[in-house]
């Protein structure tokens, strides 16, 4: 077991005051990893107290990851904190359901700024530490929708292919460098995102009679899929994105 330990390690996960970047942010304490969590207002701080609560070091970072400037003083404050980064986490997202044809300008773009361009920039800052280090593992946090289209979705969609695509493109320029660069694509998750969705009792229904687990995924299901990507256990691991969805993409 001594190959998933990240004791040591400095992990930063983006959107991790709740949901499943909170779950997957205990996960990578529970391992070990001293974490800094970012989120985009002053929430709870349930999931700093329950990663301290395991023993190890957490962080607050309030910041809006849509803004291009602010992201180079997250960077700063987690090597002012910590020291270093040894695993970075793009987990921050939103969704605007609308269809397409009547899917707002501003709706596009605020999708896009979060889920994309905020993903490369924080990518960049990360991956010039890591390619400094010799090492690091970036996991960025894909989507079924890197795969299928969706309805009512254009924006959310295309950020997520983008992602993938991303995720890919890195991991070609860094994988020599000693830095790994994979995504996590989770199915159907019982978070705020898909609170619409599980509303509907319609279409609850249909998504749940095609997931073959025959439940939607909790913050659980990623502690350790997480913790697997960011240890030694992935290190001949490049560019891959990895569908934890219940059996979605196998139906």
């Amino acid at each position: 077991m001594t190959m998933f330990d990240l004791s040591g390690k400095i992990a930063l996960v983006t959107g991790g005051a709740v949901g499943l970047g909170g779950g997957m942010a205990l996960g990578l304490a529970k391992a070990g990893a001293d974490v800094a969590i970012v989120t985009s207002r002053d929430r709870t701080r349930e999931v700093q107290e329950q990663i301290e609560a395991t023993g190890r070091r957490a962080h607050t970072i309030v910041a809006d990851l849509a803004n291009e400037q602010a992201l180079p003083g997250i960077m700063d404050e987690v090597l002012d904190k910590f020291g270093k980064l040894d695993i970075l986490v793009n987990n921050s997202g939103i969704i605007r359901r609308t269809p397409a044809a009547e899917h707002a300008a501003q709706d596009w773009h605020d999708v896009l700024d979060l889920n994309l361009n905020a993903v490369f920039f924080l990518c960049q800052l990360a991956g010039r530490e890591m390619i400094k280090q010799g090492s690091g593992k970036i996991i960025n946090i894909a989507s079924m929708l890197s795969f299928q289209g969706g309805i009512n979705v254009p924006g959310y969609t295309a950020s997520k292919h983008a992602v993938a695509g991303l995720t890919k493109a890195l991991a070609n320029e860094w994988a020599g460098k000693g830095v790994n660069v994979n995504a996590i694509a989770p199915g159907y998750m019982a978070t705020d995102n898909t609170s619409a969705l599980r509303a509907d009792d319609k279409r609850s229904t249909e998504i749940l009679g095609r997931i073959p687990a025959g439940r939607w995924g909790t913050t659980e299901d990623l502690e350790g899929p997480v913790v697997f990507l960011a240890s030694r256990a992935s290190d001949y691991m490049n560019g891959h994105v990895l569908c934890v969805d219940g059996g979605w993409m196998a139906r």
